[in-house]
């Protein structure tokens, strides 16, 4: 069973999801793919993970980095869970592209490559955003691209991690818009 639970952020209305195992999904209203894996009998609940993801989310929008973790439970695939696991070690404040993450998972797999665009898909479908931070997922030429809570969120949240901008734009036209 997953427990749901509304978040009113500065950046809009989120919905928090949680089963007993830990954190299954926290998607910003309207965003693609918004709870897309959501059970369809789940029950607007307050249980202490949703109440420990509320407390997280009022560090993190007060402009500081929470000092605690919150339980995670990942249900993508194996490669998507193993990248979202990925993307959980990127620091508070910095970035990291897809072809770096894509050139861990190679060496992990211990292939000579990865695709950045595979590493793209799962980034694009995370459940978790914000706390798994997908936001901190960048172009190699320093493109913001892709972000299923929409461009304007990446630019926020980075910003309010503090990130330096200078390196990086939102590009006029792709696909990954």
């Amino acid at each position: 069973m997953q427990y749901t639970s509304q978040y009113h952020s500065p950046l809009g209305e989120i919905l928090i999801a949680a089963d007993d195992i830990g954190l299954t999904g926290l998607w910003f209203e309207g965003q693609k793919y918004y709870a897309l894996h959501l059970d369809k009998e789940s029950q607007e609940q307050e249980t202490q993970i949703l109440k420990d993801t509320k407390r997280w989310l009022d560090v993190y929008f007060s402009g500081q980095e929470p000092n605690f973790k919150v339980p995670l439970h990942f249900t993508g695939t194996d490669f998507q869970n193993e990248v979202w696991e990925i993307l959980c070690s990127i620091p508070y404040g910095k970035t990291m592209t897809y072809g770096e993450i894509a050139n861990i998972l190679a060496k992990r797999k211990v292939l000579e490559r990865m695709s950045a665009q595979a590493v793209g898909g799962a980034v694009g479908h995370n459940e978790i955003s914000i706390i798994v931070p997908c936001h901190r997922v960048v172009g190699s030429q320093g493109s913001l691209t892709g972000y299923a809570g929409g461009i304007d969120k990446t630019v926020s949240l980075l910003k309010l991690e503090k990130v330096n901008m200078d390196r990086f734009y939102v590009p006029k036209k792709g696909t990954a818009l």
